[in-house]
């Protein structure tokens, strides 16, 4: 980001009235919480259970939005993310295991990965940023807020890693990823919606899985292929919702114009000769 700054390639940042600080330190700290919780979840959990939490982010979006936001989702749309996260849940829960402390970890993580994505979303929609200027404004928060939570998400951590080349090298490998993952995710988010941003992580999980089924042969089993088969039948159902609601907008927002058009335009005159009230009949004595 540093680097990205320096060579003047960071977009400008909309007018600082228009986001207070408060909510770029809210929004830094809930990203660090997320990441944070995250990576602890797939630590203690087995990659089942971290699914379903993962699954569990969709309704959350959903009732977070309508509870402070007030946005509702149409029956047909909440129709089709339920056919999405049970389709996800058949393909990929196959290995659920329980564990106390990695369960309290993944619920405690549903809500600021919701929370994450809602906020980024929003932000970016209503107050102009744009997906680096966002992330270059909130990663300081971020980093800090990580910092202080390593010593509780991960003991001892740092002071212990072996810090040799091939470790080193690997970490920022894994950086530069995750920054190009974090932008592209910020990209989705501020084109769509958190709710579209998560359906957009399930649609990745079905592919790799039927893609390795269909081009390395791979066997995940009759009940995987069905549940991804059925997430991405709910999948292009809910993707239809959405375009036909844009067009339908789009329609609405041309009628509009169209009406203001037409009010602005001129009466037309009456006609001339009911102007001149029989001016050129008139007879002199």
């Amino acid at each position: 980001m540093a680097f990205l700054n320096a060579i003047c390639l960071l977009p400008t940042a909309p007018p600082a009235k228009s986001t207070s600080f408060s909510s770029l330190v809210a929004l830094g700290m809930v990203t660090a919480f997320s990441n944070g919780l995250a990576n602890v979840s797939l630590k203690f959990n087995s990659v089942g259970f971290y699914q379903m939490a993962k699954i569990a982010v969709t309704p959350t979006i959903v009732l977070t939005e309508f509870l402070f936001l007030g946005k509702r989702v149409s029956f047909q749309k909440a129709l089709s993310l339920t056919v999405v996260s049970f389709g996800v849940a058949i393909a990929t829960v196959t290995d659920l295991q329980f564990n106390l402390f990695g369960a309290l970890v993944a619920l405690a993580w549903i809500v600021p990965s919701a929370t994450n994505k809602i906020l980024w979303s929003n932000l970016q929609q209503q107050d102009n940023w744009t997906a680096l200027g966002l992330m270059w404004k909130t990663t300081p928060v971020t980093v800090f807020s990580l910092v202080a939570l390593m010593p509780w998400l991960d003991p001892p951590g740092l002071l212990t890693f072996n810090w040799n080349i091939s470790n080193t090298l690997a970490i920022l490998i894994s950086a530069a990823l995750g920054f190009l993952l974090q932008w592209s995710g910020a990209l989705a988010l501020g084109a769509t919606s958190a709710t579209t941003h998560v359906v957009l992580g399930q649609f990745k999980t079905c592919i790799i899985l039927l893609g390795g089924f269909v081009a390395f042969q791979s066997d995940p089993g009759i009940n995987s292929l069905l549940g991804a088969t059925m997430a991405l039948a709910g999948m292009s159902f809910y993707t239809y919702l959405n375009l036909h609601e844009t067009d339908e907008l789009l329609v609405k927002q041309t009628i509009i114009k169209d009406n203001s058009f037409s009010s602005l335009k001129p009466k037309s005159s009456k006609s001339s000769g009911d102007n001149h009230d029989g001016k050129d009949g008139t007879d002199f004595v």
